[in-house]
Formats: C-alpha cells, sequence, structure tokens
C-alpha cells in the first residue's frame, strides 16, 4: 500500500499489518491458524478474560533462555582471548523475585539501585556476595544495609560515599568490596537523558579526579578496591562506543595497578534492542566478540593482564521477552494538514498508557503494535495509539498500521516492553498499576498482583476503608 505522508520515514507500509516482525517478539509469540496472538501456548483472549487488562505478558522460557545466551556469550568471547567475564543482570530494567531468581538460575549475578531493590533481591533469596549496589545517593540505611547482609561490591559514586561506606564496613566488622563510577567521557548515540558517561551528569567521577580517589579508597582498611566501574548509556546500537570507554578506562585503569591490584574493570550495559522493524541492534554474540578483541589488544599494547571484565545488561535480558496487552475503547480519524494535501491519522485509546509505559513520554520512544484477538485483511490505516490519561502527550504507539477496520473491544499487542514499562509504572489519574503475568509450556502464573482501588486507597489518612464511598467499585 502507499505510505502515509503523516508516517514516520522509517515506518514501511509494505509490511503486512499483521505480520509478527522477527526480534520484536518473545521466541514463543505466534499467530494461531485463527489469528490469535498465542503467547507460550495460551491465547491472548484467554489471558484477558483471566487477568483482565492492561496485562504485561513474560514468555519465561525466553527469559531465562535470554539470560543464559547472554552470558555464554560474554564468557566465551573473553574466554577465547584469555580473559574472563563476570555478568550482572541489571535489575532496574525490571526486578520481582521471579525474576531474580530466573536470571540468577541463569548463572547472572544482580545489581540494584536502591534499598527497595536490594529488599526484592534479598526476598528472591539471592545471596548477597551475587548482588552490586548501585546509585549516586544511597542513604546512610542502604549503605549499612547492603554492608551488613554481605554485598558483594559496592559501587562508589562521590567521596562522600568513600568515606559513608568506608565507616559502615569498620563499624559492622568486615572489609567491603568496592568499585569507583568513573565518566569515561563517551557520549553515546542515544537519547541525552539516557546517556550516562559524559562529565557533565550525575553519576560518577572523571578520569582525572580518579586516582586521587582510588588512593583515599584504599587507605581505608575496611575497603577493598576491587575496580572501576563506568556505564556510557542505555539503548545503544553498535559498539563504537564501547571500545572507546574501555580504551580510555584500561589505560586508567593501568595506571592504577602502581599502586595496587585492580583485579576487575567493569564496562556496565546499555546493550539494545528491536522496538520497531526499522532497529537493528547488535546482537550479543557479536558485541562480546568485539568487546573481548578490544580489551585483549588494549592490554597487550598496555603491557598489562585482562582483567576480571564485568558487564550489566538489563533491557538485553528481559526487554523482547514481555508483550502488553490493551483493550480498545474508542477510535477517532483526524485529519492533518501535511505539504498542502490533507492526510488521516487514525487514534486507538486504550485502556492504560504512561502508567504501564512513560518511555514514550519520557524519551519519545517509538513502539510497534498489533491487534492481538484476530488478524484482518482490511486495507491498513495509520495509527496512533494514545492512552487514556489526561496528557496530551500520553502515547503508547506514535505511529504503526493495523487493519483499518481496528475497533472498541479489540485486544491490541506492544512487544518489547520487559524493561522500564514495569519499573517506571506509576497511578497517574489514580490508575492502578496492573499485573504481570508469566507463560510458560501453555501455563499462564501472576508474578506480581495486579493492583485494586483499595490498594490506592490504604495510604490515603483520610479514608475509612470500613465505610465504602457511594458509588465506589467494591
Amino acid at each position: 500500500m502507499e505510505s502515509n505522508p503523516l508516517a514516520p520515514d522509517w515506518l514501511d507500509a509494505s509490511v503486512d499489518a499483521n505480520a509478527l516482525w522477527p526480534g520484536l517478539w518473545s521466541a514463543n509469540t505466534v499467530r494461531a491458524t485463527d489469528g490469535e496472538l498465542v503467547v507460550a501456548g495460551v491465547a491472548a483472549s484467554q489471558l484477558v478474560e483471566q487477568f483482565g487488562t492492561p496485562l504485561y505478558v513474560v514468555d519465561e522460557a525466553h527469559a531465562r533462555n535470554r539470560a543464559v545466551e547472554v552470558r555464554e556469550a560474554f564468557e566465551r568471547e573473553l574466554g577465547r582471548v584469555g580473559g574472563r567475564a563476570s555478568v550482572y543482570y541489571a535489575g532496574k530494567a525490571f526486578l520481582c523475585t521471579e525474576v531474580a531468581r530466573w536470571v540468577t538460575e541463569a548463572g547472572l549475578n544482580i545489581d540494584v539501585a536502591s534499598g527497595g531493590e536490594l529488599a526484592v533481591a534479598l526476598a528472591a533469596g539471592v545471596a548477597p556476595a551475587r548482588l552490586g549496589f548501585h546509585g549516586n545517593n544511597k542513604s546512610q540505611t542502604e549503605i549499612d544495609r547492603a554492608v551488613g547482609v554481605g554485598v558483594g561490591t559496592i559501587v562508589m559514586d562521590s567521596l562522600w560515599e568513600i568515606e559513608r561506606v568506608a565507616e559502615s564496613a569498620a563499624r559492622q566488622g568486615v572489609t567491603q568490596r568496592v568499585r569507583l563510577r568513573v565518566n569515561s567521557g563517551v557520549h553515546a548515540h542515544t537519547h541525552s537523558f539516557l546517556a550516562t558517561a559524559h562529565e557533565d551528569q550525575k553519576f560518577g567521577v572523571t578520569i582525572t579526579d580518579a586516582p586521587a580517589l582510588v588512593a583515599r579508597i584504599r587507605e581505608h582498611s575496611a575497603l577493598n578496591f576491587v575496580g572501576i566501574h563506568c556505564h556510557i548509556g542505555s539503548q545503544i546500537f553498535g559498539t563504537a562506543g564501547f571500545a572507546e570507554s574501555a580504551s580510555r578506562l584500561l589505560a586508567l585503569h593501568s595506571e592504577l595497578l602502581a599502586g595496587g591490584p585492580v583485579p576487575e574493570l567493569n564496562l556496565g550495559g546499555g546493550f539494545g534492542i528491536a522496538y520497531t522493524p526499522a532497529d537493528e541492534p547488535t546482537p550479543i554474540g557479536a558485541i562480546a566478540a568485539e568487546i573481548a578483541d578490544m580489551v585483549a589488544a588494549e592490554c597487550a599494547r598496555l603491557g598489562i593482564e585482562i582483567p576480571l571484565i564485568a558487564l550489566e545488561p538489563g533491557r538485553a535480558v528481559i526487554g523482547t521477552s514481555t508483550a502488553t496487552l490493551y483493550t480498545v475503547g474508542t477510535t477517532k480519524d483526524v485529519t492533518v494538514e501535511f505539504d498542502g494535501t490533507n492526510a488521516i491519522r487514525r487514534y486507538v485509546s486504550v485502556d492504560g498508557g504512561m502508567s504501564d509505559n512513560a518511555r514514550p513520554a519520557l524519551y519519545e520512544a517509538d513502539y510497534s503494535v498489533r491487534i492481538a484477538n484476530r488478524v484482518s485483511d482490511a486495507p491498513q490505516q495509520l495509527v496512533r495509539i494514545a492512552g487514556k490519561h489526561c496528557e496530551s502527550g500520553d502515547i503508547v504507539v506514535y505511529a504503526d498500521y493495523l487493519p483499518g477496520d481496528v475497533q472498541p473491544g479489540d485486544i491490541v499487542a506492544t512487544p518489547a516492553t520487559g524493561a522500564y514499562c514495569f519499573s517506571l509504572s506509576s497511578n497517574y489519574n489514580y490508575l492502578a498499576r496492573p499485573p504481570v503475568v508469566a507463560v510458560r509450556d501453555g501455563v499462564a502464573r501472576v508474578i506480581v498482583r495486579g493492583e485494586t482501588e483499595q490498594d490506592l486507597l490504604a495510604r490515603d489518612m483520610g479514608v475509612n476503608l470500613k465505610q465504602p464511598n457511594d458509588g465506589a467499585p467494591q
């Protein structure tokens, strides 16, 4: 079909609006013979009937297998050049006790960035030694708990934290392993809010300041300096940024060896995934191979041993495991003047929005969409999937093509919502956050319960929950 002039350049009108584009959907998501979307043996309509919408649907086997794939790729490639790899799952992408168990059973460690994330990992039974603790402003309570339970590594973000962690470890009679977060100065090709290694931002310290801070760490007998850490951003395609950052970090690493051992180097994460058919993320095996080759070559040039290389993928592990299901409530055609002609954009409003996926509003992130309960041979129509919140920027999918007969009551699915959708979810407009359902071998089970209105009102001290308000659902 002819492209709608309102469509972005990357959106291909020739792609079948019923097709499930490879790489966007989990490995066990298919169209059944009747056209319905089926995840790991369970039909979309069955999931909606049982759990309602909006609904996060996680393909459990896909998530578990992807965790193993990522770990094995880095272990294999670093091993090939005579090194070793330690892979952490970046819990900020999506963390609950079940996911924590999945990734640790797959051989990954976990990094956490708050006391709450630490509590989830501990509740899941994750050994504290397998945890790394991040954050630019850890509270004293968080530090004391992390040190007290035996968190494997705390990532220092400032001089203040060096002193606070040292004091806590000394007070509790332990020696705490620590890293120092360093800004390599490499700005990843990503949204400015996602880039985290240029100097003018809140995370870490500069390469210039790092030697003095490492010297200070080494002055504390209660601290064990194990290496530096860097994270250059998120949703990054290609390896050029990682290579340049690692080169700068290895030069610093070599310099620090003069003052004592530096057994590890943490290069962070940020490996991108596909959200639309136009996205071409670098395969994880290729990323691992190129990083390994670059590290080996740079270490050889510097005349140093290859340190243990730690990585922190999150999105790359969990992102494509999950799709979000919505129910269509209304549709509306809007005529837009474009280059002297009129074009139609169809707004399809669903029963969720920025409360379950804030990324489009925060980062102008693009997503894709498909009708999940059926297929159709109706002519394709450019659509914008809108949420139900009182914000004009409440958009779930800015642009995609759907069959033109999309209508109220249809179930639509947005793929690749495993990372940063549940984590960033909110109660804006007092919407209850959706449940998370894991599906495997034809069985669906709730791994995070959805909220109810009672949950929302439970913290409101002006409400007597024993006396229902007139007209309020019970």
